[in-house]
């Protein structure tokens, strides 16, 4: 079997190192040539591209339908299949989403190509640059003729059954359990993973409440009791006088907590390098998945407080909400005569 992958990052990349374990032959491409010749000199794809046009020659051969994997940004999807509908991509070949694209633009692009008898496959693909070693949670939507042809192709990116134990022993092995699973129709693929970047952002915002409230747990320390009218007078200052050892709190929390999980793994491993996080300037991205998250929740009259709340977070890192809290310093200041807090 051959595939053709456009995108050689490290995600790209470490599929594309998956699949060659796996015995199937990768043409790679990716705009800077140099690149991807390294990536062959260090075998992690079977031979390079230097156009799309020559992808799409190489991986067309014979009466075998061409595959063609994106690992893209969401950005530059519409662009690719246009390269590679004008470098011939026809009849009963492939084209596979592995990016973070919006459920309803790839159901768009699905029907749009049907036309042409080309399947799109959108696959919400999660693992990142960890993906190499644990496998790749594959997420999708599509023809079943299509996912059918591909399935050596999820199987070689997929974790495989032994990367969890077992719900139920006595049922058929599904190919969830392996580590994929076809969702649904075109869009359903990246749906589901939209859902799970949102959930995502919820798990991520909890932990990290979490740990602020544990670091600061010694405040009762530094309380001073009279001269701050700015601030509402803390109860019991010596019920908060605890220094806690936030990386060991990660540490004892992997194992056997009913909270552990891949990542608060992460989280333990960056705090164990930087228990301060001093490195870090605390502005959180949000690619988009969020907001579609949000958005659909809104659309399907559906209720989703932490998700949306974490959202608002991340704006929030960013000092988005800096001029509405100006905004509340001067209406304080006009209505009560209290002073513009620095800190």
């Amino acid at each position: 079997m051959k595939v053709g992958i456009i995108g050689l990052g490290r995600m790209g990349e470490g599929m594309s190192r998956r699949l060659l374990n796996a015995g199937i032959e990768v043409i790679g491409y990716r705009r800077n040539f140099s690149k991807a010749i390294e990536a062959k000199k260090a075998g992690h794809i079977t031979d390079v591209a230097e156009t799309i046009d020559d992808l799409v020659t190489s991986v067309r051969v014979d009466s075998e339908p061409g595959i063609f994997l994106m690992v893209v940004p969401a950005e530059n999807v519409e662009a690719t299949i246009t390269e590679l509908l004008a470098s011939g991509v026809g009849k009963n070949d492939v084209i596979i989403d592995h990016g973070n694209s919006s459920f309803k633009d790839s159901k768009r692009r699905a029907m749009n190509l049907e036309y042409r008898g080309i399947s799109y496959l959108d696959c919400g693909t999660s693992g990142g640059v960890y993906g190499l070693k644990r496998g790749y949670c594959l997420m999708i939507g599509g023809a079943e003729c299509a996912v059918e042809t591909c399935k050596p192709i999820f199987n070689a990116l997929a974790p495989n059954i032994g990367a969890a134990p077992r719900t139920n022993f006595d049922s058929p092995i599904t190919p969830a359990e392996h580590g994929w699973l076809h969702c649904g129709p075109p869009g359903a693929g990246h749906l589901v993973k939209m859902v799970h970047n949102g959930i995502e952002y919820g798990i991520m915002q909890a932990y990290a409440e979490g740990f602020n409230i544990l670091r600061e747990a010694n405040a009762g320390t530094k309380y001073v009791c009279e001269g701050d009218a700015e601030v509402a007078p803390m109860d019991n200052p010596s019920d908060y006088q605890y220094d806690i050892d936030i990386p060991e709190v990660a540490e004892v929390w992997r194992r056997g907590s009913v909270v552990g999980s891949w990542l608060l793994d992460l989280t333990a491993e960056v705090l164990r390098e930087d228990g301060t996080l001093e490195t870090f300037a605390g502005g959180v991205s949000d690619s988009g998945e969020g907001r579609w998250t949000v958005k659909a929740a809104i659309d399907l009259g559906v209720p989703a407080p932490v998700i949306t709340e974490a959202l608002y977070a991340r704006f929030n890192s960013r000092r988005l909400g800096m001029f509405a809290n100006r905004v509340l310093n001067g209406m304080r200041a006009m209505f009560g005569g209290h002073a513009v807090r620095k800190d």
